[in-house]
């Protein structure tokens, strides 16, 4: 709502009610002559009843929260959880029993909404557009790449994500896809149900290995502090220097070329986007080993594929592709030489679903008091 208002002779204009006054309004249920009186007080005006209005008015609608998708715990878990964390608040939760990544349903599901929680689903302008309601995107997820962060900030919409929930998972699936490559730990599944024996499978231990992060944000700190417990000599390349004890910063060019392991761990964004491409993984050490549980179109897949069936490198582990899965079945990973693959789930374990829950409500909680956390945008 905005209007020319005249207060004590003088003509203004003003625009939406100041959020202080909303928050108020809200938080102690003020009617609408105790709004003017604030507003008088705090903007040194006679009393402005048309932005008393406003605010009241904006007291009386309901918020509307809408879940896009089921987040790895029970709805109704996820709604109760929401409800603690809005008390005080008028709100409407809307959740969906499954996930559905095509735009007409994301319309759809996200129609009214003042709040709309998603997590890896592509959510674009085209979606966004309908919904004149929109201010504020609840990534459910660490990386942000897949929300149109233009179209939110020409829009003026709020975004926070849920940095931090999954960080011990995808850690731990590093060093599970470490040891399952060092340990030929597929291979050997399939040899006992074949009625094999150890013989060509005779694996090689971390102890020892030099074993190389790239990017040390709070996911790649955690793979080299793991590292450090399996005795492995841990080297790091981050864009700003950064303390962690026990790793010694190097260029890329220096860890690529000289690391057993490599762990990718850096953001997508538009200049990490074939970060590792085939002039990268020519510097790599032979026989070396390399890991992605970060963002697929950080490395050149087409090149580590051809590094893999070469010989130059000894095998990978990948968790995450171009795009989400299902992954078409001639990519060239898929049938590159020594891969292990796995379907995007470094994320995905319960206890990280929990925490993830408890982050969503309080990005929520905070962003309604008017002093969000978290904010990517």
């Amino acid at each position: 709502m905005s209007g020319a208002i005249i207060a004590g002779g003088v003509g203004f204009v003003a625009a939406r009610p100041p959020a202080f006054f909303v928050r108020c309004a809200r938080c102690y249920a003020l009617d609408i002559e105790t709004i003017c009186w604030l507003v008088a007080v705090v903007q040194g005006t006679l009393p402005c009843r048309v932005v008393a209005e406003a605010a009241s008015n904006e007291v009386e609608r309901i918020v509307k929260i809408a879940v896009v998708e089921p987040l790895g715990i029970p709805n109704e878990d996820l709604e109760a959880q929401l409800v603690q964390a809005t008390a005080g608040f008028d709100v409407e939760i809307c959740t969906n029993p499954d996930r559905r990544e095509d735009e007409a349903s994301l319309i759809e599901r996200s129609a009214d909404a003042d709040i709309v929680v998603v997590s890896n689903i592509k959510y674009p302008a085209s979606v966004m557009e309908k919904n004149p309601n929109l201010k504020y995107i609840c990534v459910a997820f660490t990386g942000y790449d897949h929300i149109d962060m233009g179209y939110c900030r020409e829009h003026g919409i709020k975004v926070a994500n849920c940095a931090g929930y999954s960080t011990t998972a995808v850690a731990e699936l590093v060093f599970g896809l470490a040891i399952d490559l060092l340990r030929s730990i597929p291979a050997c599944n399939e040899a006992v149900r074949k009625g094999g024996t150890k013989a060509g499978l005779v694996g090689s231990e971390l102890e020892g290995k030099r074993f190389g992060v790239i990017g040390l944000g709070a996911i790649g700190s955690r793979v080299a502090k793991i590292a450090q417990a399996f005795d492995c000599e841990v080297v790091a390349y981050n864009r700003s220097p950064k303390d962690v004890p026990g790793v010694t910063q190097v260029s890329l060019e220096e860890l690529l070329s000289t690391s057993d392991i490599i762990s990718v761990h850096v953001p997508q964004t538009p200049q990490t986007i074939g970060m590792i491409g085939a002039e990268q993984l020519a510097m790599c050490k032979p026989g070396a080993y390399f890991i992605n549980c970060a963002r697929g179109p950080i490395v050149d897949s087409q090149a580590l594929a051809d590094a893999l069936n070469e010989g130059r490198l000894a095998g990978a582990g990948i968790d995450v592709f171009e795009t989400e899965p299902p992954i078409a079945t001639d990519h060239p990973l898929l049938s590159a030489k020594n891969v292990v693959a796995t379907p995007h789930v470094a994320f995905a374990s319960q206890q990280a679903f929990e925490k993830r829950a408890v982050i969503i409500a309080e990005n929520v909680r905070t962003y309604l008091v008017g002093d969000p956390a978290n904010l990517v945008a």
